[in-house]
């Protein structure tokens, strides 16, 4: 029987090589900076809203009290769905961004553990085996069996 050889790789690390990288991480700062400010904005524009609400309320007629109330609520919402949509951005063009590179890292994986005659390859980054080599034995049918079932 042939000697098993296990090896290891760090997929962060080596996503963090790529030269492309660091553009990425740059792009997404941006991204999260000008979504930042447009935040603060509308938060500026709640915040003044608020204090004039607070500061007239007592001398104002009750539909114009909801009326008032009823725009804080609606900003608050507006806030809330921005807030949501950003994420939901950042988070997608990060994916883009990243998935390309991480499809290289995953193919140069597969190709060092074929070459290099490894039977698995863990990646201490993420938890789990970033390649198995096809001459791997499953031991699952053997456990089966001895397990008793199908």
């Amino acid at each position: 029987m042939q000697r098993e050889t296990v090896a290891y790789v760090n997929t962060t690390e080596l996503l963090n090589a790529f030269p492309e990288r660091e553009a990425a991480t740059q792009h997404l700062i941006t991204l999260s900076q000008n979504y930042k400010e447009e935040l603060e904005l509308m938060q500026s524009e709640y915040n003044k809203k608020y204090s004039d609400y607070i500061t007239y309320q007592s001398s104002l007629a009750e539909n114009i009290k909801l009326r008032r109330m009823q725009e804080l609520t609606e900003l608050e919402k507006k806030m809330q769905q921005f807030m949501d949509l950003a994420q939901k951005d950042i988070e997608t063009q990060e994916a883009s961004l990243l998935e390309p590179l991480m499809d290289q890292i995953s193919k140069a994986i597969q190709q060092v553990g074929v070459e290099q005659g490894f039977t698995v390859i863990y990646d201490m980054a993420n938890p789990g085996i970033a390649f198995v080599t096809p001459k791997a034995v499953d031991a699952n049918p053997y456990v089966k069996e001895k397990l008793g079932i199908n």
